[in-house]
Protein backbone atom coordinates (compact mmCIF):
# COMPACT_ATOMS: atom_id res chain seq x y z
CA UNK A 1 0.00 0.00 0.00
CA UNK A 2 1.40 3.41 -0.98
CA UNK A 3 1.56 5.89 1.96
CA UNK A 4 2.19 9.38 1.12
CA UNK A 5 4.67 11.30 2.49
CA UNK A 6 3.37 14.75 4.59
CA UNK A 7 5.75 17.49 5.93
CA UNK A 8 5.94 17.88 9.28
CA UNK A 9 3.34 20.51 10.86
CA UNK A 10 6.29 22.77 12.13
CA UNK A 11 9.66 22.18 10.01
CA UNK A 12 12.17 24.77 10.02
CA UNK A 13 12.83 25.15 6.33
CA UNK A 14 15.80 27.35 4.60
CA UNK A 15 17.93 27.82 1.72
CA UNK A 16 21.24 27.47 2.89
CA UNK A 17 25.03 26.00 2.44
CA UNK A 18 27.80 24.69 5.25
CA UNK A 19 28.31 27.99 6.55
CA UNK A 20 25.19 30.33 6.19
CA UNK A 21 21.47 30.51 5.86
CA UNK A 22 19.38 32.34 4.33
CA UNK A 23 16.31 34.48 5.94
CA UNK A 24 14.39 37.33 4.37
CA UNK A 25 13.61 40.79 6.08
CA UNK A 26 11.12 43.14 4.08
CA UNK A 27 11.63 46.74 4.61
CA UNK A 28 11.14 50.23 3.43
CA UNK A 29 13.37 51.48 0.27
CA UNK A 30 15.34 53.87 2.55
CA UNK A 31 16.66 50.93 4.86
CA UNK A 32 17.18 48.84 2.02
CA UNK A 33 19.50 50.97 0.02
CA UNK A 34 21.42 52.02 3.25
CA UNK A 35 21.75 48.04 4.29
CA UNK A 36 22.40 47.24 0.65
CA UNK A 37 25.93 49.38 0.94
CA UNK A 38 26.67 48.84 4.25
CA UNK A 39 25.65 45.06 3.98
CA UNK A 40 23.93 45.29 7.93
CA UNK A 41 21.29 47.24 8.87
CA UNK A 42 21.50 50.11 10.99
CA UNK A 43 19.15 51.98 13.65
CA UNK A 44 16.82 48.65 13.81
CA UNK A 45 14.64 49.35 17.08
CA UNK A 46 11.95 47.10 18.77
CA UNK A 47 11.25 44.23 16.93
CA UNK A 48 12.53 42.59 13.75
CA UNK A 49 11.07 39.92 12.05
CA UNK A 50 12.89 37.49 9.59
CA UNK A 51 11.55 34.61 7.88
CA UNK A 52 13.34 31.65 6.58
CA UNK A 53 10.31 30.83 3.95
CA UNK A 54 10.87 33.02 0.71
CA UNK A 55 7.08 32.48 0.06
CA UNK A 56 6.20 33.83 3.79
CA UNK A 57 8.23 36.90 2.85
CA UNK A 58 6.99 37.07 -0.19
CA UNK A 59 3.07 36.88 1.57
CA UNK A 60 3.98 39.27 4.09
CA UNK A 61 5.46 42.01 2.21
CA UNK A 62 2.43 41.74 -0.45
CA UNK A 63 5.04 40.94 -2.61
CA UNK A 64 7.04 43.96 -2.27
CA UNK A 65 3.84 46.15 -2.21
CA UNK A 66 2.83 46.43 1.15
CA UNK A 67 3.91 50.13 2.63
CA UNK A 68 7.39 49.93 4.45
CA UNK A 69 7.71 46.25 3.32
CA UNK A 70 8.04 47.62 -0.70
CA UNK A 71 11.74 46.07 -0.40
CA UNK A 72 12.65 42.24 0.27
CA UNK A 73 16.17 41.81 1.03
CA UNK A 74 17.72 37.85 0.96
CA UNK A 75 19.87 37.97 4.37
CA UNK A 76 22.81 35.42 5.21
CA UNK A 77 23.70 34.47 8.38
CA UNK A 78 25.97 32.67 9.89
CA UNK A 79 24.81 29.16 11.02
CA UNK A 80 26.08 29.93 14.81
CA UNK A 81 24.58 32.77 14.62
CA UNK A 82 21.19 31.49 13.43
CA UNK A 83 21.22 28.67 15.86
CA UNK A 84 21.96 31.17 18.39
CA UNK A 85 18.71 33.31 17.73
CA UNK A 86 16.46 29.68 17.96
CA UNK A 87 18.33 28.62 21.16
CA UNK A 88 17.71 31.83 23.11
CA UNK A 89 13.56 32.86 23.83
CA UNK A 90 13.47 36.18 25.59
CA UNK A 91 15.74 38.73 23.07
CA UNK A 92 14.70 36.54 20.48
CA UNK A 93 11.06 35.45 19.65
CA UNK A 94 9.37 32.56 16.93
CA UNK A 95 6.75 31.72 15.81
CA UNK A 96 4.95 29.38 13.82
CA UNK A 97 2.09 30.57 11.34
CA UNK A 98 0.67 28.84 8.26
CA UNK A 99 2.83 28.56 4.94
CA UNK A 100 1.39 30.21 1.80
CA UNK A 101 1.75 29.25 -1.43
CA UNK A 102 3.08 31.27 -4.46
CA UNK A 103 -0.17 32.60 -4.74
CA UNK A 104 -0.61 33.11 -1.06
CA UNK A 105 -3.06 30.23 -0.08
CA UNK A 106 -2.81 28.64 3.00
CA UNK A 107 -1.23 25.41 3.38
CA UNK A 108 -1.38 22.98 5.72
CA UNK A 109 2.07 23.14 7.49
CA UNK A 110 3.46 25.90 9.43
CA UNK A 111 6.78 28.14 8.42
CA UNK A 112 8.87 29.81 11.55
CA UNK A 113 9.19 33.56 12.11
CA UNK A 114 12.31 34.73 14.17
CA UNK A 115 11.55 38.00 16.08
CA UNK A 116 15.10 39.98 17.21
CA UNK A 117 15.07 42.22 20.17
CA UNK A 118 17.70 44.20 21.97
CA UNK A 119 20.54 41.91 22.31
CA UNK A 120 19.86 39.81 19.25
CA UNK A 121 19.59 42.52 16.93
CA UNK A 122 22.90 44.02 18.35
CA UNK A 123 24.21 40.33 17.23
CA UNK A 124 21.96 40.00 13.95
CA UNK A 125 23.30 43.64 13.12
CA UNK A 126 27.26 43.71 14.15
CA UNK A 127 28.17 39.48 13.60
CA UNK A 128 25.85 37.36 11.72
CA UNK A 129 24.84 38.88 8.70
CA UNK A 130 27.17 38.04 5.95
CA UNK A 131 25.53 39.41 3.14
CA UNK A 132 22.65 41.01 1.82
CA UNK A 133 20.57 40.94 -1.32
CA UNK A 134 17.94 42.57 -2.39
CA UNK A 135 15.14 39.75 -4.29
CA UNK A 136 12.64 42.74 -4.61
CA UNK A 137 12.62 42.35 -8.35
CA UNK A 138 12.12 38.09 -7.78
CA UNK A 139 9.14 38.74 -6.04
CA UNK A 140 7.81 40.88 -8.33
CA UNK A 141 8.52 38.95 -11.25
CA UNK A 142 7.11 35.83 -9.81
CA UNK A 143 3.57 38.06 -8.65
CA UNK A 144 3.63 39.38 -12.47
CA UNK A 145 3.76 35.52 -13.54
CA UNK A 146 1.40 34.69 -11.00
CA UNK A 147 -1.43 37.23 -12.66
CA UNK A 148 -0.61 35.99 -15.70
CA UNK A 149 -1.11 32.55 -15.24
CA UNK A 150 2.43 31.25 -15.44
CA UNK A 151 2.92 29.09 -12.90
CA UNK A 152 5.27 26.86 -14.04
CA UNK A 153 7.70 29.80 -15.15
CA UNK A 154 6.91 31.34 -11.48
CA UNK A 155 7.51 28.05 -9.62
CA UNK A 156 11.59 27.99 -11.22
CA UNK A 157 12.43 31.54 -9.35
CA UNK A 158 11.57 29.57 -6.43
CA UNK A 159 14.59 29.41 -3.89
CA UNK A 160 14.76 25.46 -2.63
CA UNK A 161 14.45 25.51 1.44
CA UNK A 162 15.44 22.15 2.74
CA UNK A 163 14.68 21.02 6.19
CA UNK A 164 17.00 22.45 8.38
CA UNK A 165 18.84 20.07 10.61
CA UNK A 166 17.86 21.03 13.90
CA UNK A 167 19.46 19.27 17.02
CA UNK A 168 16.85 17.97 19.75
CA UNK A 169 17.69 20.84 21.88
CA UNK A 170 17.32 23.69 19.36
CA UNK A 171 13.73 21.70 17.93
CA UNK A 172 12.37 21.81 21.14
CA UNK A 173 12.94 25.19 22.14
CA UNK A 174 11.23 26.14 19.09
CA UNK A 175 8.08 23.61 19.08
CA UNK A 176 9.46 21.83 15.56
CA UNK A 177 7.81 18.82 15.01
CA UNK A 178 10.17 17.33 12.17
Amino acid sequence: MFEEKRVPDRQVRAAQTETTVRVYQACSPAVADAALEKQTFAGLEGTVWLDPSFRWAAYDSGNGSKPGHERVLAVDLTRSGFEWALAHPGPVLTRWDAERDLDHTVLDFDAIRIGLTAEALDHYTGDWITAITDITPVVRDIAGLLATDQLHKAVRLVPHEPPYPLSGDLAKAVGATG
